[in-house]
């Protein structure tokens, strides 16, 4: 286990600032342009927000949360708030009002740092609940009259005024903090009943930091692209790695804009969802089979070939002779237009919050990039589990990290023990006591095998299906599967729990389906209206038979139908890394689901 080598977040953040002042701390979108801010700047402006929250009267371990898309100004407050001995409580900026008021209830937050009008707008709404909410700082907007809301300028300047009138005195509160100190509270998004808070502490994260440090897969040199929200734990660890090795950071948590971010940052590694590279996959492969003709075989040629070396290099081999030759040439023609998408610099992504595919892992392999895919909580801070980009194995999220101890239970539950598992469920004991035993094991509520020191996760212990003739199914396996089986394919859900048989629903890619239209005739063709196609349902249909044929009877999928609309965060679907509430969308569309089995025999 890695030793301990600074107390608290504070004190690793002031060795980095301290030890490359001048180094490039992060790039940052303003007024439409990229900047850059150096370390030694960052040190002062967190500097001011710890002092501003101190002239707000906040005092050690009182909460400060942030309401806000990630983006520059969230990491500096999250600095700010921790360097003043205080707490922090994530939101994410998509959260209702009424989601919103029962956090900041729960977590007795007394200051709530926003990041626009619209995010303010909310808190008003449910200001009425939160008699303990005394001030909103807000980052695009500006102060009121009657000081309920303060800008983040503002606040940065009475910070600076309050400092000079207390010499030492930020420096005192920042030396205090001890390792078991409350750093972050992590509402988990969850998919029924109200959020959990997850008590992490400084030692968790300076934990994470040095034992992402440890294992030699990030260097000062690097340059990180940050979009994932900082309100989810997989956002905020490469935050605190970040600190402790002190490679460079653009970010920008604006989706939309990804790409073409990517293309003009260029960075060496980032951390994403499988969401994001599936997006990806079906965008490259159905614009291939847009151009059609002699593009399209070509293409076809060059993912064969690709997938072949794949296959050796995940033996550890290199390709050579004739197939070496085919590669260079297909990396020319091909593959380097791929990476050239990422920028051209990417070393390689770290996947995580959910299952990747095993097919679209080796897609991209093929084309020299590697998705390292990781595993862990936001009860483990994040990463627990990670593949080395020099030695992965795909199918499984790596072996664990240094300090990080795995067991796995009799009935397959994976347990994880070590610095960075979480001291509890916030006012919670009972809910604590059913995921922390005593001897700190946490709970999972994973399934998965230990192979030759690699994890492999099969299934949420909750998801597993058992039909009503007693079989188990897995059903991420199988939905992973299916979304690679045609690029008209966005999300899957499959469906069996309690039943004779198994069905699915799947919903279209709208990424793909405008392309795909044309491709069969059918341009300017709505969702609605490819919903409801025969060419359409064909091709569901034969992905569906294609997957079967490699599936025993009792997991196989007898029926389907194809959902009206995509899946999607704002119809609360998704959570807000992306995974789909099972449960939820299920509920929505009880009356399909229970379609499927009426007068089928039990």
């Amino acid at each position: 286990m890695p030793a301990a080598s600074f107390k608290s977040v504070a004190e690793m953040f002031h060795h980095r600032v301290h030890s490359t002042p001048d180094g490039d701390a992060y790039y940052y979108r303003k007024a439409g342009a990229w900047r850059t801010m150096q370390w030694r700047e960052v040190g002062v402006r967190a500097r001011n927000i710890a002092c501003g929250l101190r002239s707000l009267g906040m005092g050690d371990d009182d909460r400060v949360a942030i309401q806000s898309g990630t983006r520059l100004e969230w990491i500096l407050a999250d600095m700010g708030i921790l360097c003043a001995g205080c707490a922090c409580t994530t939101i994410y900026p998509s959260s209702t009002p009424a989601e919103i008021a029962y956090i900041l209830s729960d977590s007795r937050a007394r200051i709530v740092v926003a990041e626009n009008d619209k995010q303010v707008a909310k808190l008003q709404t449910a200001r009425r609940e939160l008699p303990g909410l005394e001030a909103v700082v807000v980052i695009d907007g500006a102060s009121t009259a009657d000081g309920w809301v303060l800008s983040l300028e503002d606040l940065e300047r009475r910070g600076a005024e309050w400092d000079r009138e207390h010499p030492g005195e930020y420096e005192r509160v920042s030396d205090a903090i001890g390792s078991d100190r409350l750093a972050t509270l992590i509402y988990t998004s969850g998919t029924t009943g109200n959020p959990k808070g997850v008590v992490l502490t400084h030692d968790c994260w300076v934990f994470e930091g040095e034992a992402i440090d440890s294992i030699g897969l990030l260097s000062p040199g690097d340059k990180q692209f940050l979009f994932l929200p900082l309100a989810h734990s997989f956002g905020k660890v490469l935050e605190c790695a970040q600190l402790r090795i002190g490679f460079a950071t653009a970010v920008d948590g604006d989706i939309d804009s990804l790409v073409a971010n990517l293309a003009e940052q260029k960075p060496t590694f980032m951390g994403a969802v499988p969401r994001i590279f599936e997006k990806v996959y079906n965008k490259i492969v159905s614009g291939a089979r847009e151009k059609g003709g002699f593009s399209l075989k070509i293409f076809t040629w060059a993912v064969a070939v690709g997938k072949e070396v794949s296959k050796l290099r995940q033996e550890r081999k290199e390709p050579t002779g004739l197939l070496a030759l085919k590669y260079a040439l297909a990396d020319r023609v091909v593959f380097q237009k791929i990476r050239a998408v990422f920028g051209g610099n990417i070393r390689f992504f770290i996947s995580g919050a959910a299952p990747l595919s095993r097919e679209i892992a080796e897609f991209f392999h093929g084309a020299g990039i590697v998705i390292a895919e990781g595993y862990g909580l936001t009860e483990s801070s994040a990463a627990s589990f990670v593949n080395r980009p020099e030695d992965f194995r795909f199918g499984t999220v790596g072996p664990p990290l240094p300090g990080v101890e795995v067991q796995i239970a009799a009935d397959g539950e994976v347990l994880i023990r070590g610095r960075g598992v979480m001291r509890g469920y916030y006012n919670l004991p009972e809910a604590t006591a059913e995921s922390l035993n005593g001897d700190g094991w946490l709970l999972t509520g994973d399934i998965g095998v230990m192979d030759d020191g690699y994890l492999k996760i099969t299934d949420r212990k909750k998801d597993l299906i058992k039909t009503s003739g007693g079989k188990y199914v897995a059903p991420q396996e199988l939905e992973g599967k299916l979304k690679t089986r045609s690029t008209l394919i966005s999300q899957v859900i499959v469906h069996g729990n309690n039943r004779n048989f198994c069905t699915a629903l799947v919903s279209l890619s709208p990424e793909s389906a405008p392309g795909w239209a044309r491709a069969h005739g059918l341009e300017g063709a709505d969702y609605a209206t490819l919903v409801g196609h025969p060419l359409v349902k064909a091709e569901i249909e034969a992905a569906v038979e294609s997957l079967n044929k490699e599936l025993p009877s009792h997991s196989s999928i007898k029926k389907f139908a194809i959902l009206p609309r995509d899946l999607t965060q704002e119809e609360g679907d998704l959570t807000p890394s992306l995974k789909v509430k099972r449960k939820s969308v299920e509920a929505k569309y009880k009356a399909v689901l229970d379609g499927f089995y009426a007068g089928a025999l039990a």
